[in-house]
């Protein structure tokens, strides 16, 4: 082989990685947000569809004139560890009310290719009346306005809505506001990845907190895996997808996490195979340890949600408190955890200044712990917080300064 085709070969490859490690970490992609990396998923749309497909049974859809580029992804395990957050301050997760707000607010944009913020308002305030299920929008409610404003910088961000003229966060301080916006249904209408639309499985809305485990199931029932009859080679991609996707959107993959099944089938000489060669192909490092396996990204564009990370007082202090809990693989309580937390603030008074109160350390420790349990790294267990196996890959050396974090950014 010539020494250009080699070039243009290995150009493809890492176009791929590029391209795969992207979308994981950014499903959903627009021209306008970001031209070069919509540019490579442009250009070799082709190999990563069928990547996607193969090993996850994903969809990728690329409109390149349209400019977007999204992938399904298909989680059968609810997950609650990435939900929408909030863009203006903080970057706290969307509440009950703003995850309404939203699905109203997507349904009625839907018909109007041109709108403003009062408009959008109004069209939600009768949605709301009309619907007994929803709680009524008040626009003359501050803290109203500011979840309505919440959804539409979420929508922003994703493409779906464009502001013409004027500025959304002014909707905050007035009801009166203007901005003008330009919708792209088209984005708007590629942001559910459920297989199975909700509106197909209406039941009366009392019953749907009672029912919600398994409507939420039912949206993400996928017909191409059978049912109780499935066949051979039903049961061995629903496999080799089941694992993979846990794989590729978790990075850690503990054994125990596994079904019978899917453990034998990660484990087999085809299913080693198959994992090791797509992590080569994704542009990952694989770790394969006795309890499980951890995909490396060493450029960080798959990673949505960075663990370690001075950025933020919570995860600096979990990796701290990391020390005391696997050297107690019986796990620590809350109490004890409090008492950790507690002995770092003191020993770095200038440090989590939000957290240097009376009840500072218990809020610090609680936080420190949901982040743990988002990457997978603890869980509670009968009141007492527990390492998990990755855990014990991190190792912490503490200096007499203070943490890199030396402000407070939760």
């Amino acid at each position: 082989m010539s020494t250009l085709a080699n070039q243009l070969v290995m150009a493809e490859r890492q176009d791929i990685a590029r391209g795969v490690r992207l979308l994981l970490g950014r499903p959903l992609i627009t021209e306008r947000g970001d031209p070069s990396a919509f540019e490579v998923i442009r250009r070799r749309q082709g190999p990563l569809t069928k990547w996607f497909d193969y090993h996850c049974g994903w969809q990728l859809v690329v409109e390149p004139r349209l400019g977007y580029a999204r992938l399904f992804k298909i989680r059968t395990v609810p997950d609650s560890s990435r939900p929408a957050r909030r863009l203006r301050s903080g970057r706290a997760p969307f509440d009950r009310r703003r995850y309404t707000l939203l699905c109203v607010v997507a349904a009625e944009l839907l018909p109007v290719p041109v709108t403003t913020v009062g408009l959008i308002a109004d069209r939600v305030v009768q949605a709301c009346a009309a619907d007994e299920a929803l709680p009524p929008f008040e626009t003359a409610s501050r803290s109203e306005r500011m979840a309505f404003v919440d959804v539409l910088k979420l929508l922003e961000s994703y493409g779906a809505l464009l502001t013409v003229d004027g500025a959304t966060e002014s909707f905050v301080d007035s009801a009166e506001a203007k901005v003008l916006y330009r919708v792209d249904a088209t984005v708007l209408m590629r942001l559910l990845a459920a297989p199975v639309g909700p509106s197909r499985l209406a039941v009366p809305a009392e019953d749907v907190p009672l029912r919600f485990e398994e409507l939420l199931r039912g949206t993400a029932r996928e017909s191409r895996y059978g049912g109780s009859d499935a066949s051979d080679a039903q049961r061995n991609l629903r496999l080799r997808h089941s694992v993979l996707r846990r794989l590729f959107d978790d990075p850690v993959l503990h054994h125990d996490e596994l079904h019978a099944d899917e453990l034998a089938y990660l484990t087999s000489p085809t299913g080693r195979q198959i994992v090791r060669r797509a992590a080569e192909q994704g542009g990952f490092v694989l770790e394969e340890r006795a309890d499980g396996l951890l995909l490396v990204d060493p450029e960080g564009i798959a990673t949505d949600s960075r663990f370690p990370d001075d950025s933020a007082t919570a995860r600096v202090a979990a990796l701290l408190l990391l020390e005391p809990l696997t050297a107690a693989p019986g796990g620590l309580t809350p109490e004890q955890l409090t008492v950790e937390a507690d002995g770092l603030l003191r020993r770095f008074p200038q440090w989590a200044k939000s957290y240097q109160s009376d009840d500072g350390a218990q809020r610090l420790a609680a936080d420190a712990v949901r982040v743990l349990a988002d990457f997978d790294l603890a869980r509670r267990i009968g009141g007492r917080t527990v390492p998990r196996p990755a855990a014990f890959r991190y190792r912490t050396a503490v200096a007499d300064g203070p943490p890199p974090d030396q402000g407070d950014h939760r």
